[in-house]
C-alpha cells in the first residue's frame, strides 16, 4: 500500500540518528519527485506527527546559555561553529517535513508540497556535508553540546500555519543569510576549502528556502484578504521571542522576498538612513 507524504514525514520525524533520518529524508523525496515527473501526485493524507522529532542519544542539548564558547580562529572555535551548524540543518530537515505532516489538513496546492519537499532534501544534504567536514576534522556531530531551544518555534506555532512560515523560514532560517557569509570568511583564511564549499552551497540554496516562506505567508494572506506586513509583525511578536538582530543581508532578503519594512521594524535599533 503506497504511503502518504505525511506518513512519509512522520517516518522521517520518528528517526533518531541523523544519517538514518537524511537517508529516509532523500529517499521518499526522491519517491515524491519521481511520482510527479511521471504524471502522478501521492496523496497527502493527514497525520499526527510527534510534537517533538526523534534525536539521538547525542548531542547533549543545553540552554543556549550554557553551551561554551569558543574562539572561531582556533581549530577547536572552527568545529564548534560546524558543529551548531550541523544541529541547525538535522532541526531543518524535521522542520520542513513537520510543516507538511502537521499542516496536511489544510488545504494547500500541490506547490506547496513540492517546495517543502524540495527543503528537507535539500537540507538533508546541508546536514550530511557539514558532518563529512565535521570528521575531516577529526570530529564528529554529537561530540559538543548543542542549543536546546532549536525546537520551540516549531512548537509555539505546533497549530498556526502562518506562524509556523512567519517564524521559521522568514525570522530563522533568514538569519542564515546574515550570518553565513562571516562564516565562509572564518573558513577561508583558515584554507579550509571544503568546508567554504559547503557553506558557499548553503548559503545558495537556503535563500530559496526563505523564499519558499515568503511565498507561502503571502499566498494564504490572500487567501484570507490580509495585509502581509502587518499580519508578519503580529506573528513574530506572537511567536518569536526577543527582537531580530541586525546586521541584515538585505540584498539576499529581498531576492528571497523580504523588504526591510518587514524586519527592521521588528529588530532591536533603528535602520540606517532612517528607513
Amino acid at each position: 500500500m503506497t504511503q502518504t507524504l505525511t506518513e512519509m514525514a512522520v517516518e522521517v520525524l520518528t528517526t533518531a540518528d541523523g544519517r538514518e533520518k537524511t537517508a529516509l529524508s532523500h529517499k521518499h523525496a526522491a519517491t515524491w519527485f519521481a511520482a510527479r515527473k511521471a504524471g502522478e501526485t501521492l496523496p497527502v493524507g493527514t497525520a499526527t506527527p510527534p510534537l517533538q522529532p526523534a534525536r539521538p542519544d547525542k548531542p547533549e542539548l543545553l540552554d543556549p546559555r550554557d553551551v561554551p564558547r569558543r574562539r572561531p580562529g582556533s581549530p577547536a572555535g572552527r568545529i564548534a561553529i560546524l558543529h551548531a551548524v550541523a544541529h541547525i540543518e538535522l532541526n531543518a530537515v524535521d522542520l520542513h517535513w513537520d510543516i507538511i505532516a502537521r499542516f496536511g489538513h489544510v488545504p494547500m496546492p500541490i506547490g506547496f508540497y513540492d517546495d517543502w519537499v524540495k527543503s528537507a532534501d535539500e537540507e538533508s544534504k546541508h546536514y550530511n556535508l557539514i558532518c563529512d567536514c565535521l570528521e575531516k576534522m577529526g570530529s564528529h556531530y554529537g561530540a559538543l553540546p548543542a542549543h536546546a531551544g532549536m525546537w520551540r518555534a516549531a512548537e509555539d506555532t505546533a497549530e498556526d500555519l502562518m506562524g509556523r512560515l512567519a517564524v521559521v523560514p522568514m525570522v530563522l532560517e533568514a538569519r542564515g543569510l546574515d550570518v553565513t557569509p562571516g562564516m565562509i570568511t572564518i573558513f577561508e583564511k583558515a584554507k579550509e576549502t571544503d568546508t567554504v564549499e559547503a557553506l558557499k552551497l548553503i548559503y545558495a540554496e537556503e535563500v530559496g528556502h526563505v523564499a519558499y516562506g515568503s511565498k507561502w505567508f503571502h499566498f494564504l494572506c490572500g487567501r484570507h484578504d490580509l495585509d502581509p506586513k502587518d499580519v508578519f509583525h503580529d506573528l513574530v511578536r506572537t511567536y518569536f521571542h526577543g527582537f531580530l538582530k541586525p546586521p541584515f543581508n538585505e540584498e539576499k532578503r529581498a531576492e528571497a522576498g523580504l523588504p526591510p519594512d518587514f524586519y527592521w521594524p521588528l529588530a532591536d535599533q533603528t535602520p540606517p538612513n532612517g528607513r
